[in-house]
C-alpha cells in the first residue's frame, strides 16, 4: 500500500493516479477522512491523559493533606471511562483507515500508457517466425495424439481444470524447470522452494485483496491459503524485518507448484493445459533499492524473453496500460507467445515492477546511511510450464503429429528430438 504520508503530503498525486485509472478517488478521500479523524482523537487522548495525570497529582495532595478527595476520584472515574472508549475509537478508525488504504492501487510509472482496458495496451517488440501455410492442430488435439496428458480421469476425481501430465510431457516439464533454473542461478539468482500455503495476514502484504475472492483456494477452518505464485511467499517471507542491500539486490528463482481458482468464463482456446487450477511455475523475484528498480525490471523482463527466444517460441513484448495493469504494479511487461491454431498471442508472463507497495503493506524495510527504508520489490515469471508446454506444442508440431522438442531442453530428455504421436 501507499505510505501514509503520501495521502498526507501529496494526495494529489494519488488522484491524478485514480483518473488514470479510470477510477473513482471516493475511496482516497476516505483515507484522508479517517487519518484526520485518528489524528485528532490521538490529540484528545494526550489531552485526556495529561489531565489523568494532573488528577492523580492531586489526589496525592489532597490525601497528604488529610482532606477528603472523593469528588477528585469521581472526576477521575468518569475520565478512565473516557480515555477507554477514546483509546477503542483511536484503534478502530486506524483499523479502518488502513483496511481502506490497502484498497487503494499502487502509484504508475509516468511512462505506463493511458487506456481504458486492454485495448490501450501497447506492443513493445516482436521476435520469431509466424509460419501461416500449414493447418496447424490446438495443442488439445496434440494432446491427445502423444498422449501427452489425462484430462478426463483428472476431472473425475478432481474437477474440471485440473490433469496428470504423462509421459514424455512430464519429462519436458522437468526439462523447462531445470532450463529455467539453471539460467537464473548462472546469473545469481538464489534458488528458493517456499512453502506452499500462507496465512491471511501475510498474504494481504503481497496481494490485491479482491484475490481472496476470485484466485485463492482456502483451506476450511485454517487461516491458510495455497499460494497463487512463489513470488507471494518469497516476498512475504521478510515481513516486519529489515533487509541489507549494501552488496546489491536480492534476487530469488522460486521453484513451486500454484494453485489458483480461475473465476469466471474462458474461451475455447483457454481449455487443455492453458488455463488450469494447478500448476508449476519458476518464478522472478528482487528486493532492491528505489534507485535500482528500473534496471531490475529490464534484467526479470530479459531474462524471460532469453527464455522464450531460446526455446525457438515467437512472441512479443506487451507494455500495459493505465486501465489494464492492477492494483500492486507500478508498471507491468507481459510476454505473449504466439498459438497458431488460434491466431492469437496469448500471455505466458507477466513481469511487473511494484516499487514500495508491497514492503509498506508488510512493514519490511532495508538499511540506509539515514536509517531505513521500504525498498522496492519486482516480480516476473521465468516460465509458467503449462502454458509454455501449449505453446511449444503448438509451435513445434510436424505435419504428422510428432512434437519436435526445442533443442535447449534435450539434454535433459536424454537428447531426444521427438515427441511421436501414439
Amino acid at each position: 500500500m501507499l505510505e501514509m504520508k503520501v495521502f498526507r503530503e501529496s494526495p494529489e498525486k494519488i488522484f491524478e493516479d485514480l483518473e488514470k485509472r479510470n477510477l473513482p478517488k471516493d475511496i482516497a478521500l476516505s483515507v484522508i477522512d479517517l487519518d484526520n479523524k485518528w489524528r485528532k482523537l490521538i490529540e484528545k487522548g494526550n489531552r485526556l491523559r495529561a489531565k489523568r495525570n494532573t488528577i492523580s497529582k492531586t489526589i496525592g495532595e489532597l490525601k497528604k493533606k488529610g482532606h477528603d478527595f472523593s469528588e477528585v476520584l469521581n472526576e477521575m472515574a468518569s475520565l478512565k471511562n473516557d480515555l477507554a472508549q477514546n483509546e477503542k475509537d483511536t484503534e478502530e478508525t486506524l483499523r479502518i483507515r488502513d483496511s481502506k488504504r490497502m484498497v487503494v492501487p499502487n502509484l504508475l510509472e509516468s511512462e505506463v500508457p493511458i487506456g481504458k482496458d486492454e485495448t490501450g495496451n501497447i506492443e513493445l517488440s516482436k521476435k520469431g517466425v509466424i509460419n501461416d501455410n500449414k493447418k496447424w492442430l490446438s495443442h488439445q488435439e496434440i494432446l491427445e495424439r502423444i498422449n501427452g496428458a489425462d484430462l478426463k480421469r483428472a476431472s473425475k476425481i478432481t474437477g474440471r481444470r485440473f490433469y496428470f501430465l504423462t509421459g514424455d510431457l512430464a519429462r519436458l516439464e522437468l526439462a523447462l524447470i531445470n532450463f529455467a533454473v539453471e539460467m537464473l542461478c548462472e546469473k545469481g539468482y538464489s534458488l528458493t522452494t517456499p512453502p506452499f500455503l500462507m496465512n491471511k495476514e501475510a498474504y494481504e502484504g503481497v496481494v490485491d485483496l479482491s484475490d481472496f475472492e476470485d484466485v485463492m483456494y482456502k483451506i476450511d477452518e485454517h487461516d491458510l491459503y495455497l499460494i497463487a505464485t512463489s513470488e507471494h511467499p518469497i516476498t512475504a517471507r521478510f515481513k516486519n524485518e529489515i533487509i541489507e542491500l549494501k552488496e546489491g539486490p536480492l534476487k530469488f528463482a522460486g521453484i513451486s507448484t500454484n494453485f489458483r481458482r480461475e473465476v469466471g468464463a474462458h474461451g475455447i482456446s483457454d481449455r487443455g493445459i492453458w488455463r488450469v487450477h494447478q500448476f508449476s511455475k519458476v518464478e522472478q523475484v528482487i528486493f532492491c533499492k528505489p534507485e535500482d528498480s528500473k534496471n531490475m525490471h529490464k534484467e526479470i523482463l530479459n531474462n524471460a524473453t532469453n527464455i522464450f527466444e531460446k526455446l525457438e517460441i515467437p512472441y512479443r513484448v506487451i507494455d500495459i496500460c493505465t486501465g489494464d495493469i492492477g492494483t500492486v504494479a507500478a508498471r507491468k511487461f507481459d510476454i505473449e507467445a504466439w498459438m497458431p491454431s488460434t491466431n492469437q498471442w496469448k500471455e505466458v508472463v507477466s513481469a511487473s515492477n511494484c516499487r514500495s507497495y508491497q514492503s509498506v503493506r508488510l512493514n519490511m524495510r532495508y538499511r540506509t546511511a539515514e536509517g531505513t527504508d521500504f525498498p522496492h520489490t519486482l516480480n516476473s515469471t521465468a516460465v509458467a510450464t503449462t502454458r509454455a508446454l501449449a505453446a511449444i506444442l503448438e509451435n513445434n508440431q510436424t505435419d504428422n503429429g510428432d512434437v519436435i522438442i526445442p533443442k535447449v531442453l534435450r539434454k535433459w530428455m536424454g537428447n531426444q528430438e521427438i515427441i511421436e504421436a501414439k
